[in-house]
């Protein structure tokens, strides 16, 4: 039986990590801050909520990924700096996009929220 799927809709379609590393919040989030280099403790400060963790497994992805670059500074004690490459910057555009629209969108999208929950929640109780 042949396989009818869309490519782009395949499991093993490559686009899938990618999309996954991008549309992750904390990912855009970093990429946002670093619209100039910025070392790890500033990144973290300006991404109130992210735990040192995760945000350290996230810059490895993005430089993995190539959308980052670290650099290490020659000051005592060491120092590393982040910073966009020509491939990063390259996604802060459409970025921007999105994230304009969601602050465009957010008051109606609560709004939405408030009145499914309040639809929703009386028939889930009568179950």
């Amino acid at each position: 039986m042949p396989d009818d799927t869309d490519p782009i809709f395949r499991a093993d379609c490559p686009s899938r990590p990618i999309l996954d590393q991008i549309a992750d919040k904390w990912s855009m989030m970093a990429m946002a801050v670093l619209e100039r280099p910025a070392r790890f403790n500033e990144v973290k400060r300006r991404l109130q909520g992210v735990t040192q963790r995760v945000l350290t497994q996230t810059l490895r992805r993005l430089e993995r990924n190539g959308m980052i670059e670290r650099t290490v500074l020659p000051t005592s004690p060491v120092g590393v700096e982040y910073s966009l490459t020509e491939l990063g910057r390259s996604l802060r555009e459409p970025f921007m996009h999105l994230y304009g629209w969601t602050v465009e969108h957010s008051q109606e999208i609560a709004r939405r929220q408030r009145e499914y929950d309040e639809q929703v929640a009386p028939q889930r109780a009568a179950r």
